[in-house]
């Protein structure tokens, strides 16, 4: 049975509760529209000014006003949601994980991951480094669920093939993210499309997507690709909704059509 999937766009601000009220309406649109899997982009929750304002608003694994909204809204829009990325305590005092948190549509967490590969870039005009304020993350995750095998991974892990190749077969592979101006144009979209062709699998890339209250812009471009490399939908820029299907047949035509992964051979 095909499945309407959401890829939600954000341009997120240094407060909280506004980026939660906006997420709260863009998943209860996408649920209004027929969506029953719902995925935000990373750090929906906040863009601050510095990147240590991420650090103060950790919560305890399992507590906290963010998981807290997004268990509730799992269950009040009766859809499941990839919940972007969520800061999570860890043993260091100045860093957290960055977690992926999947939700089913009675609110109840079925799956964690944390983020394994750490941003850092040195621009023209920016410069980023993650491992200052995130801990990094040890194991690769994909759960069982209704619509599938679903893979999760966030932002600079696109650029790892090997993570997802670990993982086996999986039907999408969801990519929240918060990509660079200079990244994204570069690498965005040609990351996305490789890795759902050589997973043969669907990749729903939400994103954080234009001028921030900060002074940050971020690259947006979220889309929806399908088992073939072929983008189905895009938002280029702007807070919005991405919505395309997951269609099991499709993945049965492609994979059919050229069996590639039947064909790989380990060395």
């Amino acid at each position: 049975m095909k499945t309407l999937v959401a890829a939600i766009q954000m341009v997120s601000a240094p407060d909280v509760a506004a980026n939660l009220k906006a997420a709260e309406r863009l998943i209860g649109a996408a649920a209004g529209a027929g969506a029953r899997l719902v995925a935000l982009p990373e750090n929906f929750y906040i863009i601050g000014r510095h990147e240590t304002d991420k650090v103060k608003v950790r919560e305890a694994d399992g507590e906290g006003p963010i998981q807290s909204f997004l268990a509730d809204t799992a269950c009040r829009a009766r859809v499941w949601i990839v919940g972007g990325t969520v800061p999570l305590v860890c043993d260091d005092p100045a860093r957290i994980r960055s977690a992926c948190l999947l939700y089913d549509d009675t609110g109840r967490r079925v799956a964690r991951y944390d983020k394994m590969h750490l941003f850092r870039f040195e621009g023209r005009d920016e410069r980023h480094d993650e491992a200052r304020t995130l801990q990094a993350g040890d194991a690769a995750v994909a759960v069982a669920t209704p619509f599938g095998r679903l893979a999760l991974s966030i932002c600079y892990d696109v650029r790892f093939a090997e993570l997802y190749r670990g993982l086996g077969e999986f039907d999408a592979l969801f990519v929240p993210s918060a990509f660079t101006v200079p990244t994204g144009a570069a690498h965005w979209e040609t990351l996305l499309r490789a890795r759902a062709i050589e997973n043969q699998a669907y990749v729903v890339a939400p994103a954080q997507g234009g001028l921030h209250p900060t002074g940050r812009r971020t690259y947006g471009h979220s889309m929806i690709v399908d088992p073939w490399g072929e983008v189905l939908a895009m938002r280029a820029e702007g807070e919005g909704i991405v919505l395309a299907e997951l269609d099991p047949e499709r993945l049965r035509e492609v994979r059919a059509a050229l069996p590639a992964n039947l064909n790989r051979r380990l060395h």
